[in-house]
C-alpha cells in the first residue's frame, strides 16, 4: 500500500503571522545545531485539531494564527484546499474544542474569563459555552445546559447521543473527590434541535455505556449497604438490568488499582454478537491487565484475547472507519502506544502510513470518511510534535504542525528503558538524550497524578531542556499506572518515602552508565511532580544541585482537609489521608531544605490551589532558605490555560535558574 505525496497550497498558512520565521534549506544545517528561540517553544499548539465531515467532502481545522491571538476556526472543502471556506471565531469568547457530528454540523465550546480568581478547589475563571454550527446556514446555535457527546450513532445521521447530569462526589474517579455523574442519556436531533430521553442513570446504574445503535448495554454504580462498585449489563431491548461479575468494595485498599487505575472495565461489543463483550481486567490474581472475550449470557470470561507482557492493556482501537465497530488491536504502554493487531488490513495501512510519513512515531487516524477513501492522519513523536495529514483517493498531503517552527533536527531522541530501584523492583522510564558527547548534566521530570499512565511521544518540556545542553529522565516510578498492580499497590503509604527513591534510583542508575555528571543533576516536576521536587529540597545525602516545583502540592494535609468527603469510601479516604495526613509532608520540612529552589505557579490554579505556593513561600523565607519565586499571572493548572506569554516568561526564569543559580555555578 503506497501514497502518492502531493503539495497543498497554503497548508502552513499563518505561519508569518506568528512573528517568526521558517528556516530556508540553506539555513536548516546551521540551525540544527543551534538552540531553538524560548519563543517558539512558548507557543501555543499552532494547529490544534483537523478533522473531516463523515461524507468526505469539508476539512475543519481549529488553529491560532498570532503569538498572542485567540484559535479560530477554518473549514476547507476536501477537493479546493487553497482558500477556506468559512473562518469563524467566537468573539468574546474563544473556540476551544470542534468535532463533525454529521456531514454539515459541528459541535464545540468556547470559553472566557469571568472571575477575577479561584476561590474553592475546582472553579473555574473561565465559562463555557457548547454551540453548534450549521455549515449550510452558516449559523452558530448556543446550547443550553452542560453535556458531552456519548455517540455519534452513525447509522442515524441526523442524530447522537448526548448525556447531561449533575455532579455528586465521586469515590471512584481517577481523582476519588471529581464529579460522578448519574447522567441523563438523550438523542438528539441534529435538524430539530429537539431530544428525546432514553435512560435516567442513578446512583445505582451510573456511568451507563452504549452500543452503536444507542442502546444502553453496560453501567457500573455503588452498593451503600456494602460500599461495593457493582457492574451490570442488559442485551438490546431489554428493560432491566443484570448484575455480572464480582463486586469490589472500596473500604480493602488492594482494590484501589480498580478505582484510581483508569484501566478496568467493559470496553466494547461485539457488533455480531449481542452476547460478548469485551473487558479489560486481571482476574485470579494476576499482575498485568489483559484484554477478555466476556460472555454476559453465561455470566463468565470466555477467550483472553491479549496480554502484554510488562504493560497493562489499557484500551482497544476499533476499526478507523466511523460506524465498524469491530475491534482491530489492543493498545499497551511501551516506546509508544504499542498495539497489538487483530485485523491485518488496519495493520497493513498503518504501516503504510508509517513508512511515507516522516519521523513517524504514534500514528493515529484521528478521522475517515464513511467510504474510506478520506481520512485525517496525525503523527506525534520525538522528533514531531504533532503534523497532521490529508490522505484523499490514494494521495497524502501534510496539512499542519502543532509547531511548524521547530526543526526535526533539533530535536532529541527518547529511548524506553527500565532500571531497577533500590528494593530490586523494575521501574520503566523515558530518557531525552541531548546532542553532544556525555556525561551530561540532568534533570528528573517526574509526571503529576500520580496514579496516571504516562507514555512519552512528544513531551515539550524534555524537549526544551534537552535542546538546552540537559539529558531528560521521566521515571513512571510505583504508583503509575498502566505497569502491572504490583508497581501501584507498592505505592500505598510511599509518596516522599519510596516513590521517591525511585526517582532518584533513576538519577544515579544513568549515572552508574556514565551518561550524566553526578555533580550536574536537577529535579523539575509540575503537579504531584512539583511536590515531589520540594520533597527533593530536604533529603539527606541530597544528589540534586536544585529544584524547580511548578504548580506543587506543597501542603498535601492542608489539600485533604479542604476536600474531603463523608461520602468518600474508606480506603480511598486511608489513601488521600497517605498522600496529605501520613508520608512527607513539604511545608513541614522546609527547615530541613539543602538546596536552592525555583517555585513557579499558575495564580488561578483550580487543581492546586494558590495558597499552596503562598504559604510555602511564607514558611520558606522565613526560614531563610535560598529560593525563587514566579507567579504566572491569569493562568490554570492545565497545559491549555498556559498562553505565550505564560510560557515564555516560565521558560526564560527556568532556564536562566538552571544555568546560573542551580547549586555552585549552576548546572
Amino acid at each position: 500500500m503506497k501514497f502518492l505525496k502531493v503539495p497543498i497550497v497554503g497548508a502552513m498558512a499563518g505561519v508569518a503571522a506568528l512573528g517568526l520565521s521558517l528556516a530556508t534549506p540553506a539555513e536548516t544545517q546551521a540551525q540544527s545545531e543551534a538552540r531553538v528561540p524560548i519563543d517558539v517553544w512558548a507557543l501555543r499548539d499552532v494547529v490544534n485539531a483537523v478533522q473531516v465531515s463523515p461524507d468526505g467532502k469539508h476539512l475543519l481545522v481549529h488553529k491560532v494564527e498570532s503569538r498572542d491571538g485567540d484559535y479560530l476556526l477554518e473549514i476547507y472543502k476536501t477537493d479546493d484546499l487553497s482558500k477556506p471556506l468559512r473562518r469563524l471565531n467566537a468573539d468574546p469568547m474563544e473556540i476551544n474544542s470542534a468535532a463533525w457530528v454529521s456531514d454539515t454540523k459541528i459541535f464545540g465550546s468556547a470559553w472566557q474569563i469571568v472571575r477575577e480568581r479561584v476561590t474553592e478547589p475546582e472553579e473555574d475563571i473561565r465559562e463555557y459555552k457548547a454551540y453548534f454550527y450549521d455549515l449550510e446556514s452558516n449559523k452558530f446555535s448556543a446550547v443550553d445546559g452542560n453535556f458531552g457527546i456519548e455517540n455519534l450513532l452513525p447509522k442515524e445521521p441526523n442524530k447522537i447521543l448526548i448525556g447531561s447530569g449533575n455532579a455528586i462526589p465521586d469515590p471512584t474517579g481517577v481523582d476519588p473527590f471529581a464529579a460522578f455523574r448519574p447522567t441523563s442519556y438523550y438523542t438528539f436531533d441534529l435538524e430539530r434541535g429537539t431530544r428525546s430521553l432514553v435512560i435516567k442513570g442513578n446512583d445505582k446504574y451510573g456511568n451507563i455505556g452504549f452500543d452503536n445503535d444507542g442502546n444502553p448495554r453496560y453501567a457500573e454504580g455503588f452498593d451503600d449497604s456494602t460500599n461495593s462498585l457493582k457492574t451490570y449489563y442488559r442485551l438490546p431491548g431489554d428493560g432491566s438490568w443484570k448484575q455480572f461479575g464480582p463486586e469490589y468494595s472500596q473500604d480493602k485498599h488492594e482494590n484501589l488499582y480498580r478505582f484510581l487505575g483508569g484501566v478496568y472495565g467493559v470496553r466494547g461489543f461485539d457488533p455480531d454478537n449481542p452476547n460478548i463483550g469485551y473487558i479489560i481486567d486481571n482476574p485470579n490474581g494476576e499482575d498485568k491487565a489483559a484484554l477478555w472475550k466476556y460472555d454476559f449470557s453465561k455470566g463468565e470470561i470466555v477467550e483472553k484475547m491479549f496480554q502484554a507482557e510488562n504493560a497493562d492493556v489499557i484500551g482497544i482501537q476499533r476499526h478507523s472507519i466511523p460506524g465498524n465497530d469491530k475491534v482491530v488491536a489492543a493498545i499497551y504502554p511501551g516506546a509508544k502506544y504499542e498495539r497489538h493487531w487483530f485485523d491485518e488490513e488496519e495493520k497493513a495501512l498503518f504501516e503504510a502510513l508509517e513508512q511515507q510519513i516522516p519521523y513517524s512515531h504514534y500514528i493515529r487516524i484521528t478521522s475517515r470518511s464513511r467510504d474510506g477513501n478520506t481520512m485525517i492522519v496525525e503523527n506525534v513523536g520525538p522528533r514531531d510534535p504533532g503534523s497532521y495529514w490529508l490522505v484523499k483517493d490514494g494521495q497524502m498531503a501534510k496539512l499542519g504542525s502543532t509547531n511548524p517552527l521547530l526543526n526535526p533536527d533539533q530535536m532529541a531522541d527518547v529511548e524506553f528503558i527500565r532500571y531497577p530501584a533500590r528494593d530490586g523492583k523494575m521501574i520503566p522510564a523515558y530518557v531525552t538524550k541531548p546532542k553532544g558527547e556525555g556525561p551530561f548534566p540532568l534533570i528528573v521530570l517526574p509526571h503529576g497524578g500520580p496514579h496516571v499512565n504516562e507514555v512519552v511521544l512528544y513531551d515539550e518540556w524534555g524537549q526544551l531542556l534537552a535542546n538546552a545542553g540537559y539529558m531528560v529522565l521521566q521515571p513512571q516510578y510505583r504508583m503509575s499506572t498502566g505497569w502491572g498492580q504490583d508497581l501501584f499497590d507498592s505505592g500505598y503509604g510511599e509518596h516522599g518515602l519510596k516513590m521517591q527513591d525511585d526517582k532518584d534510583d533513576g538519577a544515579l542508575y544513568l549515572v552508574k552508565q556514565g551518561l550524566v555528571d553526578p555533580d550536574r543533576m536537577a529535579m523539575f516536576g509540575w503537579s504531584y511532580g512539583g511536590y515531589a521536587a520540594l520533597v527533593s529540597l530536604s533529603r539527606e545525602n541530597n544528589i540534586y544541585q536544585c529544584a524547580i516545583a511548578g504548580a506543587a502540592v506543597a501542603d498535601p494535609a492542608k489539600v485533604y482537609r479542604m476536600r474531603s468527603s463523608p461520602r468518600t469510601p474508606k480506603a480511598i479516604d486511608d489513601w488521600a489521608q497517605r498522600r496529605g495526613m501520613i508520608g512527607i509532608n513539604p511545608i513541614n520540612e522546609v527547615s530541613k531544605v539543602n538546596i536552592p529552589l525555583l517555585m513557579v505557579h499558575p495564580e488561578d490554579d483550580r487543581r492546586v490551589m494558590y495558597f499552596n505556593f503562598k504559604d510555602y513561600k511564607k514558611e520558606f523565607e522565613k526560614a531563610g532558605k535560598e529560593g525563587q519565586f514566579l507567579t504566572l499571572k491569569d493562568a490554570d493548572h492545565f497545559y491549555v490555560t498556559l498562553m505565550y506569554n505564560h510560557q515564555q516568561q516560565f521558560y526564560t526564569k527556568m532556564l536562566d535558574f538552571l544555568a546560573n543559580d542551580c547549586g555552585p555555578g549552576g548546572l
